[in-house]
């Protein structure tokens, strides 16, 4: 399986974002700064934009910056809220990689399914 990544994002402005980007997508990423409990939220709207316009598909959330786990602000309770919601929520950090390769690993396993 090849996968091929966009960074779409990066800004918590998400209404600016097209959905015509990620037409023709069989899954996605989602990434929220554990330090930032804002960017949660915006993980959630960008979510629902998505299943409005394209409906159910694979996705993964990634609660970055776990090597700053001294720092976070997003708490268990918000975590286990988003699991409960059927969302596969994975920490990782973009510094040291670490969790990375899982969870793309995890979306390559959960697409081809």
């Amino acid at each position: 399986m090849n996968l091929i990544l966009w960074d779409l994002a990066g800004e918590d402005d998400v209404s600016s974002l097209r959905m015509s980007y990620l037409r023709g997508s069989a899954g996605y990423v989602l990434v929220a700064d554990g330090t930032r409990p804002a960017t949660l939220e915006v993980a959630r709207s960008l979510h629902r934009r998505v299943e409005a316009e394209f409906g159910s598909l694979p996705f993964v959330l990634l609660l970055n910056k776990h090597d700053l786990r001294g720092e976070w602000a997003i708490g268990d309770a918000e975590v286990e809220g988003v699991r409960r919601h059927g969302w596969w929520v994975r920490s990782t950090s973009a510094r040291t990689g670490e969790g990375v390769e899982d969870a793309f690993g995890t979306l390559a396993e959960r697409v081809a399914h």
